[in-house]
């Protein structure tokens, strides 16, 4: 497949368009700067954005997307920093097969679940100006709520302890799957069921739960989500290519190998999972998102504390024979390097995301402050998504060169 840096007509104003968001980025930061409600200074303003251009600066990961972009086994984007420093940034592959469109720089891609951390961020930054409590009942913030959510707070919700049934453990999700559906609707179909464990004993993922907590930033924010993330977080940030994929947001193609060359996935139908995965974002706006997030300059200290914490119960099991991740809100962690050989033990800071022909791994090293950002527009590229995020790490790190996954 073609790779391209971005060689179109929209980075013709590339350089132009950087220069105007830092030049917009201080007013923005300066909102986003506020002292926390602890009366702590904020954060220093974040550098501008590095120029969008290629970096090459990791030679084996170089070498390696390389041989897997020419023979198709990867397409998407990569991006590795250190610090502010970018290492690698590069696309390979199609945006859109049929239209002989490749990918570039700034490409959007559908997050999926990545999706979760800016809707955790979210009820913790109302949390920190004193408009919620992670601690307040779900049924505070539900209508007609039912009397077995009686025991369910919002910190359930966020750290997946909750109980409530995920949308696809439930009957019909084949008909929901494809259903247009609005946060009322969404919410009217959870209220049927009753949590499947007492809140807070175990952890089981659930896209519905976060569905619910982006009712409660709508209600409590009176705003909808997706306008109170843009005000919050997007357009203070800079980040213009991130946002809600109404269909309308110029994301690229999603593709599936179903036999044959890779099938184009276009229903998506981010409707149904609104607050747990339907964000659009770039490489690079992600990485300006993980700087502020991990950088301390969104949160107060005890909101991101929380948020990188490990709320899963004591016992619950190791998962496939290796340690367990730590279940945070929004966010995991544990040595992802174990899953590849090669493998490396330093601990990471990660979130994946899958959905209508995307695959995506963003993960964080914080003792090295290192950010690698893995995109994929192909379903079915989860080992290679996890091995190339792995070997950006590792390159960057110092670490060995993993070679393969762990089987």
């Amino acid at each position: 497949m073609p790779r391209r840096a971005g060689n179109h007509p929209r980075l013709t104003f590339g350089l132009l368009a950087v220069l105007a968001v830092i030049v917009a980025g201080g007013a923005g930061w300066a909102t986003l700067n506020r002292p926390p409600p602890e009366g702590e200074a904020a954060a220093a303003t974040l550098p501008p954005r590095p120029p969008l251009v290629e970096v090459e600066g990791l030679p084996q990961l170089k070498e390696q997307l390389d041989r897997w972009g020419g023979a198709g086994r990867f397409t998407g984007g990569v991006l590795v920093a250190r610090g502010d420093e970018v290492l690698f940034r590069q696309v390979y592959g199609m945006a859109d097969r049929e239209a002989g469109a490749p990918l570039e720089l700034d490409s959007r891609f559908r997050l999926a679940s990545v999706s979760k951390q800016f809707t955790a961020a979210a009820v913790l930054r109302l949390h920190d100006e004193g408009v919620l409590s992670i601690d307040d009942p779900l049924c505070r913030w539900i209508d007609d709520c039912p009397a077995s959510w009686a025991p369910v707070r919002l910190r359930h919700l966020l750290a997946h302890t909750s109980g409530i049934p995920d949308l696809m453990a439930r009957p019909g999700w084949g008909l929901r799957r494809v259903t247009p559906a609005t946060p009322e609707e969404l919410t009217e179909d959870s209220t049927r069921y009753s949590p499947s464990f007492p809140p807070g004993t175990k952890v089981r993922y659930s896209n519905a739960g976060y569905n619910l907590l982006g009712v409660v930033v709508e209600r409590a924010s009176d705003q909808p989500l997706h306008d109170y993330l843009r005000a919050a977080f997007f357009e203070p940030l800079g980040m213009a290519d991130t946002g809600y994929d109404d269909g309308l947001s110029d994301v690229v193609m999603g593709y599936a190998n179903l036999g044959g060359p890779p099938s184009p996935q276009p229903n998506a139908n981010l409707s149904i999972i609104f607050a747990a995965g339907g964000l659009y974002s770039t490489l690079d706006d992600l990485l300006v998102w993980s700087r502020a997030l991990h950088g301390g300059h969104l949160l107060s200290p005890e909101s991101y504390r929380q948020m990188i914490a490990d709320h899963a119960p004591a016992d619950t099991p190791d998962e496939r024979g290796q340690p367990r991740r730590m279940w945070g809100f929004g966010l995991y962690e544990k040595a992802l390097g174990r899953q590849v050989r090669p493998d490396f033990l330093d601990r990471q800071i990660y979130h994946t995301g899958s959905w209508s022909g995307f695959r995506n791994l963003v993960t964080y090293q914080p003792d090295e402050d290192v950010t690698v950002i893995v995109l994929s527009n192909n379903f079915h590229q989860r080992e290679a998504v996890l091995l190339l995020s792995q070997q950006g790490m590792a390159e960057a790190l110092g670490r060995p060169f993993p070679s393969a996954v762990a089987r």
